[in-house]
């Protein structure tokens, strides 16, 4: 079926890949690695994508859900990739994929009044010139003090000097970047997750594909491919290592912690953005809940599961508290999940690096550039690092051109700018037929919008799971809108392969529940394991791995915390 990434058939999937050969080999299934998938297989290139763990499974699951044009770039001098991020925000919101990014309003408090408001209105002004005027969002908004405490009753009254209303967008991250990925293979393009690539294949100094190791058996294999294209984002400068490849950058490792909470424990109807000592705060609406964050330091640990600490969590929690009313504790927080930017090293010309850590001349990550690098170390061979999530279909684009520069045959140019995600097709015909959906699937009506709004029109085939099953038309967890059929699904349309690949990234239970889903996790064993022919003890170990992750990743809540002083200053 087309646009599917069958978990169960994911042996014939390896068989496809070893037998080539490939156009083009992608490594990385981040969303910079699913869009150049897509952006080759959509320019009817041969195509395969392998990914270590899962689709999403770093970066691109951890970030702070925004389609935005990065405001405060602008005040770095980025205008280049602001105009860009704008344009990128515009086109998916209107084009692209309605049914996955939608416009988000946002309270930008203002505090000195003479010297900010013209400030950042001139900035916004800035913002909106920028996005043009075919626009799928509103004009910049000012707002009285009265006003903002309207919107945001939760904010501090003492010195606010009112605010201004901007519009960026949100998505589910994990759920955009697993839609990418069976869009490219709905074009034709090979998925397969949980495969390493060990090292590149040679012949000569010309690189002819990779030896991959399959991560569910351990099994070896070559991946020939005319092409290899590296998105593997903190991995980059392992792979390059581990072959040899003396690459034109290097990436720096930034972590970017965020803080989930009950709706209830910030009184605002909008999204907010903050001024802080470092850079900016967050308060972002998801669902039910409130994502605060971030942070953004040097990160040189573990790549595979960073770590929030206390001072992170300490850190949020001091500067949203420097303009809430009441003041957040680490009883209003439900969970706390950290991700790494991976951002490209300033040349080393222009750093004068200590010995060891950040010397005084090289900037901190908060300064460096979120633009993409493109690099091309050695014939058959191109890579990618740096960039931000919005600007994905644009990295895409320029590192398929870079690898298909001197192609043995003609490839035409990029059409990602005009290609609807799976799920956008058909999307306001399904939405207007939600009534008629529910009565034929006999699922409450809140349900089938809920599936419309996370699948588009693709929502039908989840209902099509349930109409051969009732049982999955039942809630997977109490208190939460996921049915078991979302785990089915994930399963036989997504290439879910473990439990952590439902819950942490197909469903959202890891970030949004108390116990990250940890009460969920033997359910979903328990739909899982038929689909994917796991035993007792399969499903015992499945289980137990991911109930050590879900308590690995609360870890930081659980220390023990400083007194806070109860003197609490806006910030200057």
């Amino acid at each position: 079926m087309p646009g599917v990434i069958d978990a169960r058939d994911r042996d014939a999937a390896l068989r496809a890949l070893a037998a080539g050969p490939l156009d083009v080999l992608v490594i990385g299934g981040g969303i910079t690695g699913a869009g150049a998938a897509l952006d080759a297989a959509s320019r009817g290139l041969r195509v395969g994508l392998i990914e270590s763990r899962d689709l999403a499974a770093g970066t691109s699951s951890r970030s702070s859900k925004l389609i935005h044009g990065g405001l405060r770039y602008l005040e770095q001098g980025d205008f280049k990739l602001v105009k860009e991020s704008l344009r990128e925000r515009d086109l998916l919101v209107s084009r692209l994929a309605p049914h996955l990014v939608r416009p988000l309003p946002f309270l930008y408090p203002l505090y000195k009044k003479v010297v900010e408001r013209p400030y950042v209105g001139a900035g916004l002004v800035i913002y909106d010139v920028m996005e043009g005027t075919r626009r799928p969002v509103p004009h910049h908004r000012h707002l009285s003090t009265r006003g903002a405490l309207r919107r945001a009753p939760g904010l501090r009254p003492d010195r606010l000097a009112g605010a201004m209303v901007y519009y960026d967008a949100q998505v589910d991250d994990a759920r955009y970047t697993i839609t990418v990925a069976r869009t490219a293979a709905r074009h034709g393009a090979i998925i397969v997750t949980g495969a390493t690539a060990v090292s590149l294949l040679r012949d000569g100094e010309r690189i002819i594909g990779a030896r991959v190791r399959d991560e569910e058996s351990g099994r070896l294999f070559d991946v020939p491919a005319t092409r290899v294209v590296v998105c593997a984002g903190v991995w980059s400068d392992l792979i390059h290592e581990a072959s040899g490849v003396r690459a034109g950058y290097q990436v720096r490792m930034s972590k970017g912690v965020h803080l989930v909470m009950a709706k209830s424990a910030i009184d605002a109807e909008t999204g907010m953005i903050v001024r802080t000592s470092k850079s900016v705060l967050f308060f972002i609406p998801w669902g039910e809940r409130w994502i605060v964050g971030t942070t953004d330091t040097e990160w040189s640990g573990d790549r595979a599961e960073p770590t929030a600490t206390v001072e992170d969590v300490d850190y949020i929690l001091g500067e949203a508290n420097r303009v809430l009313a009441r003041p957040l504790s680490r009883a209003d927080v439900l969970a706390v999940y950290a991700g790494l930017r991976p951002l490209v090293a300033e040349p080393p010309a222009a750093k004068h690096s200590a010995a060891n850590g950040t010397g005084a001349g090289e900037k901190p990550t908060t300064k460096l550039s979120r633009e993409h690098v493109v690099d091309a170390p050695l014939p058959g061979l191109v890579s990618i690092a740096g960039g931000k999530f919005t600007t994905y279909r644009l990295m895409a684009r320029d590192v398929v051109d870079a690898a298909v520069d001197g192609f043995p045959r003609s490839v035409p140019p990029s059409v990602t700018g005009s290609l609807p995600l799976l799920g956008a097709d058909g999307l306001l015909a399904v939405r207007a037929s939600a009534r008629r959906l529910a009565d034929d699937s006999q699922v409450p009506l809140p349900a089938v919008q809920h599936l419309i709004d996370r699948y588009g029109s693709v929502a039908t085939e989840v209902l099509d799971l349930i109409r051969a099953d009732k049982s999955l038309g039942q809630p997977l967890a109490d208190g939460y809108p996921y049915l078991r059929a979302e785990v089915a699904y994930a399963v036989t349309h997504e290439g879910a392969l473990h439990i952590a690949d439902v819950l942490a990234r197909r469903v959202r239970l890891l970030i949004e529940s108390p116990d990250a889903g940890a009460s969920a996790a033997p359910e979903v064993a328990a739909i899982m394991a038929p689909l994917l022919g796991w035993h007792r003890r399969r499903r015992a170990e499945e289980i137990r791995r991911y109930q050590s992750l879900a308590a690995e990743n609360a870890a930081a809540l659980y220390a023990p915390a400083p007194a806070l002083s109860p003197e609490v200053s806006i910030p200057a």
